[in-house]
């Protein structure tokens, strides 16, 4: 009774292809496919990615004096 025989597996592989239909299940595969492929490279690649990554910070010297605007100054994370 642990374990279920090739019948059983046969029946729930039926109900679930007319449930989703055999063209949404292979996107599904491929999508799944894709992302342990993107998960893969991003394991190898490490931290290399994250640095590069990065946007560069914005430095801007000319102040405006619009009443819309706010003021604010960004501080590094530390």
């Amino acid at each position: 009774m642990g374990s279920f025989s090739i019948w059983h597996w046969l029946i729930v592989l039926l109900v679930v292809v007319l449930i989703f239909g055999t063209k949404k299940l292979k996107n599904m595969g491929s999508d799944l496919g894709a992302a342990v492929k993107g998960f893969k490279d991003g394991v190898k690649s490490g931290g290399d990615a994250d640095e590069a990554a990065a946007p560069p910070q914005q430095v801007t010297t000319q102040r405006t004096q619009d009443a819309n605007t706010v003021d604010v100054e960004a501080k590094t994370k530390s």
